[in-house]
């Protein structure tokens, strides 16, 4: 299962978002730097409205939602590259993982000590990400001594990665995050392999008030931070309380919905925020549906039918025949499996199809 850390400057909320992610209480949420020192790791259920129709026209009573894995990272500090408050420890724990959920503290509160004596969501992102750019500068250096060793016997892979990682040195020394420098589809392909923290895909969580949540854009320090974030290859920012999605996870459906009611907001921005951590993983859901349960199942971004449906059971991609393909959109238009068919808009697809999100599927396999 592909992991996300939630990662930020201490104090900022992250151990109190994982609880609310995962509704659990397995991260201790505190008012010191370092409360959390070992990643915390949950599941976390990825919201699909598509579940309950689809149960409701197969008429079955057991929904099965995506999920993916929500890792909470101890708060990373100016230094942490030199290993300023067991940073060395912390980098490595990023460095696990295959995406990264950034919390930023956009609200005041004299009661939450801040680690740097001031709310700056700007200046608070902007030391993390030197702290990842200085220990892949590191990184680089060394991959680039190994390379060039093989090089020099001839080996056109590691001159590749030469080229590449000599672009990088002058870039990271600029304080640029990896993934902002220029390069073509191997390039960009060739980066992967060489596992940099700031080449890593990047979202932001930007904590707010709970009484700011209907309209995030009342809150300056998140304006400007938006603008900010934008400059960063357009990475996606999530307004979020943390302490208000904390505060729903302990309440009952019906409660929730009527909390949410109250403070003027239809959904919460956890649902938003899962939402976009699966789409920065690159991760997609298809959907089956029958007596026994309706269920999302999780595929990589351009897995075609057989990989699909080895996501169900191995067996399924080594003896793949067909799938019976429909589009959640029309499956639900046309009311049953058998209208959609009458329509024509239930297809038998072949081992070349990539498979579409939403797609409501029926495999095909040999006994």
């Amino acid at each position: 299962m592909l992991q996300a850390g939630i990662v930020g400057l201490p104090n900022v909320g992250k151990s109190t978002l994982f609880n609310a992610l995962t509704k659990t209480r397995k991260a201790e949420a505190a008012n010191y730097p370092f409360c959390t020192i070992d990643p915390n790791v949950g599941v976390v259920q990825v919201p699909d409205a598509r579940l309950i129709p689809l149960a409701e026209l197969v008429k079955t009573t057991t929904l099965i939602p995506a999920a993916i894995e929500m890792v909470d990272i101890a708060g990373l500090v100016e230094g942490a590259s030199k290993g300023e408050g067991l940073g060395n420890k912390f980098l490595a724990n990023v460095r696990e993982v295959d995406a990264i959920v950034h919390v930023v503290r956009c609200f005041e509160d004299e009661d939450i000590i801040h680690n740097m004596g001031r709310v700056d969501p700007v200046g608070d992102a902007e030391v993390i990400m030197t702290e990842l750019i200085l220990a892949d500068a590191e990184s680089v250096a060394s991959q680039l001594q190994k390379n060039s060793k093989k090089a020099r016997g001839q080996d056109k892979d590691a001159a590749a990665n030469v080229a590449l990682l000599e672009k990088l040195i002058p870039h990271l020394d600029e304080g640029k995050p990896a993934n902002l420098l220029p390069m073509d589809e191997d390039e960009q392909e060739r980066l992967k392999s060489f596992h940099l923290l700031s080449s890593k895909p990047m979202l932001y969580a930007c904590n707010l008030k709970e009484e700011e949540i209907a309209d995030p854009t009342s809150n300056e320090r998140f304006n400007n931070f938006k603008a900010w974030a934008a400059t960063q290859q357009d990475a996606a920012c999530c307004p979020i309380s943390a302490k208000m999605e904390e505060e729903l996870s302990e309440l009952t459906d019906e409660e929730a919905h009527e909390y949410l009611e109250a403070m003027g907001v239809s959904d919460s921005g956890v649902t938003s925020l899962i939402q976009a951590t699966y789409d920065l993983l690159g991760l997609a859901s298809f959907l089956t549906a029958g007596e026994k349960e309706a269920r999302a199942w999780t595929f990589r971004k351009g897995m075609t039918a057989p990989q699909c449906a080895g996501v169900i059971h191995t067996d399924f991609e080594k003896k793949f025949i067909k799938a019976e393909v429909v589009s959640y959109k029309d499956l639900m238009a046309a009311g049953s499996m058998s209208s959609a068919r009458d329509a024509g808009k239930l297809r038998l697809e072949g081992k070349e199809y990539v498979f579409a999100d939403g797609d409501v599927v029926l495999f095909k396999c040999n006994a």
